[in-house]
């Protein structure tokens, strides 16, 4: 193999690699014998845990999960999806065919699909383990004549911008961060050509955020003035905010709409305005050029330094660390 190292998915020839003890990285879904070799993948446990929250910041109470159960990496989100809801309280239903893909008629899989959506309760969230089976998702509920997002939210996983919009609905999704793991892995392979021991080393693609459209527009909160409060506040979210303005939204008392708000959504007024809000910087952060003094301005917020210690407080990081750790690929597409 005329190759200086390597990068493969493909698990037939990781055994040629390995006796011509050439450097490699392997794809992760692969399931290998017991090697201590470097890998890459994505990581499923908080892919999965970002979709349960998207859902359960919606108001939803009932979750499902539709991905194969011949894929690994589709098992694995499907785990960390269950195992976030877990954490407060919920189950969820799962749609995982075992037969292989190849050796699936689409036509029995739809009715089969079909059967499994109208038995799940509504309104329901259902995380896809990838944007293509969102897809076929979305296609089977206008078979069944199930409205999304009215009954059935989907959400798709890799963010395919081509997939995504060209459903009907638009499917909302995961956006990876894959490229700046493949430069993660570029570097990882140039070290173990110049000699660096393979020993286990672990890449993994970070999901960056949630890219929300149209099969997710939901907020399924069945206290009418603390939908309308949410409502508020994504509304207004690039405005300065105080809990007071979100009370006068409704026609509520401050403590009665204070009590309401954290038995539906398990959070304060005061920190729903701060999680939006940031989510809203997160956003511009990665979706622009804009500096962050502008950015600081445009949410009405004193200067740069007030921002970044806003946005550390709730994300961890400042905001050019965020950007730095996570708007590789944003900006790459962009250029």
């Amino acid at each position: 193999m005329d190759a200086d190292g390597i990068v493969v998915r493909d698990l037939e020839i990781v055994d040629e690699i390995i006796d011509i003890q050439l450097p490699i990285i392997v794809g992760s879904t692969i399931k290998l014998p017991n090697l201590r070799l470097p890998t890459i993948g994505a990581d499923s446990e908080m892919i999965g845990k970002m979709g349960a929250e998207h859902f359960i910041e919606r108001g939803l109470r009932e979750f499902a999960f539709c991905g194969f159960n011949d894929s690994l990496w589709s098992q694995n989100r499907c785990a960390g999806f269950c195992r976030r809801l877990a954490q407060s309280g919920f189950e969820a239903h799962t749609y995982l065919p075992s037969k292989p893909k190849d050796k699936r008629s689409w036509k029995k899989e739809q009715n089969l699909t079909a059967d499994w959506l109208n038995s799940l309760p509504k309104p329901v969230g259902i995380m896809t383990c990838n944007d293509y089976r969102g897809r076929e998702l979305i296609e089977t509920c206008k078979i069944a004549g199930i409205h999304i997002p009215e009954e059935v939210a989907v959400l798709g996983t890799d963010n395919d911008d081509l997939v995504c919009n060209l459903c009907l609905p638009p499917l909302s999704s995961i956006d990876i961060n894959y490229e700046y793991a493949g430069y993660q892995a570029a570097e990882l392979l140039d070290k173990l050509m110049a000699g660096e021991k393979m020993n286990n080393q672990k890449i993994l693609a970070q999901p960056i955020r949630i890219v929300p459209r149209q099969s997710t527009d939901i907020l399924a909160i069945d206290d009418i003035e603390v939908a309308s409060a949410l409502r508020f506040i994504r509304e207004h979210c690039i405005e300065p905010m105080q809990v007071s303005d979100v009370v006068d939204s409704t026609t509520l008392s401050q403590r009665r709409l204070y009590n309401r708000f954290s038995k539906a959504i398990g959070r304060s007024i005061h920190a729903e305005i701060t999680r939006v809000r940031c989510e809203k910087i997160a956003q511009l952060l990665l979706e622009t050029n804009m500096t962050v003094s502008q950015i600081a301005i445009k949410m009405g917020l004193c200067d740069d330094r007030h921002l970044s210690r806003y946005f550390k407080n709730e994300m961890g990081l400042t905001p050019r660390e965020y950007r730095k750790q996570h708007g590789f690929n944003i900006l790459h597409k962009r250029d």
